[in-house]
C-alpha cells in the first residue's frame, strides 16, 4: 500500500482510519483503537495524517509528527461541508483525508504541551470565577428573603455579611440561616483564595516572558489577558496580518452579502468565548483613559464615539486590541502610545 494521506477519525475509544494513494484512491479502511493508530502509523513511510482539531488531537498530533509524518489537523467546521451521502466513521474519516487535500483548507497549528497546560489553568479559573458568583448570588438571594438587599459588587456584600455574621445575632437572620450563610462564606473566601493563587501564578509568567511583557504594554491587556492569548496564539506566523487574528477571535463584522451589495452586521463570535470576552472587558476597562489621551488611538476613539454607541466602541476597540498584539509579536516590538503632532 502506497499512502499517500491517512485521514484519522478520532473517537474516545475506537477511531475510524482511511488511507488514501496520490490519487485519491481508498487503499485502506480500518477500525483502530487510539493506540493502535500510533502503532500502525509507526510502520509506514511519511506520509500526510490528516484529523480534526478536537479534545486529544493534539497530542496524538505531537505523536505522529516525532514520527516523521506530517500533520493537518482542521477545523470540524471546515469539514462538514466534505461530508457526502450517509454519515458513519468510515465516511467521516474518508471526509478528513479528502479535505486536507484542498489547496484553500485552513488548518489548525499543533500546541505544545505548555501551551495547553496554560489553557487548561485558565479554563480552571473561569470555572472557579462562575463558582463564585454562583455562590455570592446564592448568599444575595437567601438575604433578599430576609428584606435584606445588599447593593452590587463584592466587596459590599462581604461588608454585609460580616455585619451580619461578626457582630451580635440579630432578628435578620435565625439560627440556623446564620450558620447556612456563614458556611456558604467560607467556601466563597476558599474560591477568593485559588483564584488569587492563580492570577499570582499568571503574573509570574508575564515576567518571565518576553513575549508576554510586550503585550502587557498595550493599554487594556494585562497579565491574564497576554497569557491567555499567547497560549492560544503559538505561532502568529499562521496569520497573515492582524485581520486574521481578530476575525480568528470573532471581533470582526459579519457578512451578509448577496447580488453585489456588501452588507456588514454584528460580529461573527467565532473562536473562542473566553479570549474575546478577556479582550473586551480589558478594552472597556481602558476606554476612559484612552479616550482623553493625545494619542492617535485617543483621537480614533473620540471619533468613533461621536457617532456610535458605547458598546459598539468597546468591541471595536477590542479588535483594534487583537491587531495590536498581532503586529507586536509579528514585529517584536513594544507598544508606543506616541502623542500626535501639535
Amino acid at each position: 500500500m502506497a499512502i499517500a494521506i491517512l485521514g484519522i477519525d478520532l473517537g474516545k475509544n475506537s477511531c475510524g482510519v482511511v488511507g488514501q494513494d496520490a490519487t485519491g484512491r481508498v487503499v485502506l479502511r480500518r477500525r483502530m483503537r487510539r493506540e493502535t493508530v500510533l502503532t500502525f502509523c509507526a510502520t509506514l513511510p511519511a506520509c500526510i495524517v490528516a484529523m480534526e482539531a478536537c479534545c486529544g488531537a493534539h497530542h496524538m498530533g505531537r505523536v505522529l509528527a516525532a514520527q516523521g509524518h506530517i500533520v493537518r489537523m482542521m477545523s470540524p467546521e471546515y469539514v462538514r461541508s466534505y461530508v457526502k451521502a450517509h454519515k458513519n466513521d468510515d465516511r467521516d474519516a474518508e471526509t478528513v483525508a479528502e479535505a486536507a487535500t484542498r489547496l484553500t483548507m485552513r488548518f489548525v497549528a499543533l500546541n505544545s504541551e505548555a501551551q495547553l497546560d496554560v489553557q487548561i489553568l485558565h479554563r480552571g479559573r473561569d470555572q472557579l470565577v462562575g463558582d463564585r458568583t454562583a455562590l455570592t448570588n446564592q448568599i444575595r438571594s437567601i438575604l433578599l428573603e430576609r428584606v435584606t438587599v445588599v447593593a452590587q459588587g463584592r466587596a459590599k456584600l462581604a461588608a454585609c455579611l460580616a455585619e451580619l455574621l461578626d457582630t451580635e445575632p440579630g432578628a435578620s437572620l435565625t439560627p440556623r440561616m446564620r450558620a447556612l450563610v456563614a458556611e456558604v462564606r467560607e467556601r466563597w473566601q476558599d474560591l477568593d483564595r485559588r483564584i488569587a493563587a492563580l492570577d499570582a501564578e499568571f503574573a509570574e509568567q508575564a515576567r518571565s516572558d518576553e513575549n508576554t511583557r510586550r503585550l502587557t504594554t498595550i493599554p487594556g491587556i494585562g497579565a491574564l489577558n497576554a497569557t491567555a492569548l499567547l497560549a492560544a496564539i503559538g505561532d502568529v506566523t499562521t496569520f497573515a496580518r492582524g485581520r486574521d487574528l481578530a476575525a480568528w477571535l470573532g471581533l470582526e463584522p459579519r457578512q451578509v452579502t448577496t447580488g453585489g451589495k456588501p452588507r456588514l452586521v454584528g460580529i461573527t463570535k467565532r473562536g473562542s468565548r473566553y479570549l474575546r470576552r478577556t479582550l473586551v472587558q480589558g478594552a472597556r476597562a481602558a476606554l476612559p483613559s484612552l479616550r482623553r489621551s493625545d494619542t492617535h488611538l485617543g483621537q480614533w476613539l473620540r471619533s468613533l464615539l461621536a457617532r456610535s454607541h458605547v458598546n459598539t466602541a468597546v468591541v471595536a476597540l477590542a479588535a483594534k486590541l487583537a491587531r495590536i498584539v498581532w503586529a507586536l509579536l509579528r514585529h517584536r516590538r513594544v507598544y508606543n502610545a506616541a502623542p500626535m503632532a501639535a
